[in-house]
């Protein structure tokens, strides 16, 4: 696994430090769990603007198909992501 070093200002270190706390996991864990998430959806927003980019430059029945087509996709992509991660050790209530 590599490693990453970053600066962190006072507030968001002492924000990270109270929540592993309270979820009871390693700060590492956290922060790589809240990155994961953060380019996963970047990826989804970009793709999603190529979509509404080319959607511009086509008829209005060829936007709709191309929608159509990529709606599964982007509903697949939003299940993946919002299932639970099995690395994640807390208990949930």
């Amino acid at each position: 696994m590599t490693m990453l070093s970053i600066r962190l200002s006072d507030e968001l270190d002492a924000r990270l430090n109270a929540e592993s706390r309270s979820a009871g996991q390693p700060k590492s864990f956290l922060v790589r769990q809240a990155l994961e998430q953060f380019l996963i959806r970047r990826k989804r927003e970009r793709f999603l603007a190529g979509l509404t980019r080319a959607a511009r430059v086509l008829d209005a029945g060829e936007a709709l198909e191309v929608a159509a087509e990529a709606l599964p996709l982007d509903n697949e992509a939003l299940d993946l992501t919002e299932r639970p991660n099995p690395s994640d050790k807390r208990v949930s209530k």
